[in-house]
């Protein structure tokens, strides 16, 4: 059923927002600059809410929206079909609890032709840190006798990957920036880095762990003792002694990439993970 009220479908292209708060919050100023009439309250009859500033407490984060009330919201906006549809998946997305929540309402996102259209740089950023050859490939760019050469690069890698990976990856690093063409036209390194938004940040870094830690246990099988080194060291610490191991971990890594480039004389492009987690609850005398 579509409401019918002062509160009407404006010009917002739903597809261009992955924050529905900021969406709403432009619904209502083109509304309240285009519509005679238009006001919280005029919303809120049209939505068939009681209170008379439920869209300015939704806009400004101190109400949610459950799916029930985000139907009737994009209902009161004038949002049909998928256009209706994707506002309420946005929805859930953002206000997703876990990262397997979030992650699953990110891929809804995705199917939606409109998203995948105003999305193409999120969509590369995705694509990015969802495939552990992607920071490898840019890495051997870097090396001695790098071959712009997708078959060369499959083969290359550990373990190897198909030849339309390959090119579909270079394709992706250079739309991202961080491959691009020099003076002689060789695919060369950038300075440029992987900058997510604040909406998809969470799911793209929680994707790229997990695809090099997946990359490690098979690491355990195909590279040689001597070529590798995994290990694992169990602590019983203090919060303080927490909070410093950490600051430790954070200090060797930047001294690593300190490191990184070999002077143009690397070879080999290695990966290396640092995982540091209680494997316990702290007592509630500390916690609190």
């Amino acid at each position: 059923m579509h409401s019918s009220g002062v509160a009407t479908r404006s010009n917002i292209d739903v597809y261009g927002y992955l924050d529905y708060r900021a969406l709403l919050r432009d619904y209502y100023e083109d509304r309240k600059k285009h519509g005679r009439g238009f006001s919280y309250r005029a919303f809120s009859a049209a939505a068939g809410l009681r209170s008379p500033n439920h869209l300015k407490r939704v806009i400004d984060g101190d109400r949610n929206l459950p799916p029930e009330m985000a139907l009737r919201f994009a209902d009161a906006c004038g949002f049909e079909g998928d256009d209706a549809r994707y506002f309420c998946e946005l929805a859930a997305f953002n206000q997703a609890q876990t990262t397997r929540q979030k992650r699953a309402r990110y891929e809804a996102l995705c199917r939606y032709r409109g998203f995948r259209k105003a999305h193409k740089l999120d969509l590369a950023q995705a694509e990015y840190h969802a495939h552990w050859y992607l920071p490898a490939i840019r890495e051997l760019a870097a090396s001695r006798g790098f071959r712009d050469d997708p078959a060369w690069i499959a083969k290359r890698l550990l373990p190897p990957i198909s030849k339309g990976e390959a090119k579909k990856a270079l394709d992706t690093l250079e739309t991202l920036g961080l491959l691009v063409r020099d003076s002689d036209g060789k695919l060369v390194q950038s300075e440029a880095v992987v900058s997510t938004g604040a909406e998809t940040a969470g799911v793209h870094i929680v994707n790229y762990h997990r695809a090099m830690m997946d990359r490690a246990i098979e690491a355990v099988d195909l590279v040689p003792r001597s070529e590798r080194d995994i290990s694992a060291l169990t602590l019983c610490v203090t919060p303080e002694g927490l909070s410093d191991l950490k600051q430790r971990v954070q200090e060797f890594r930047r001294e690593l990439v300190g490191l990184e480039g070999a002077d143009g004389k690397g070879t080999i492009v290695v990966q290396m993970n640092f995982q540091l987690y209680p494997l316990c609850a702290a007592p509630e005398e500390e916690a609190s």
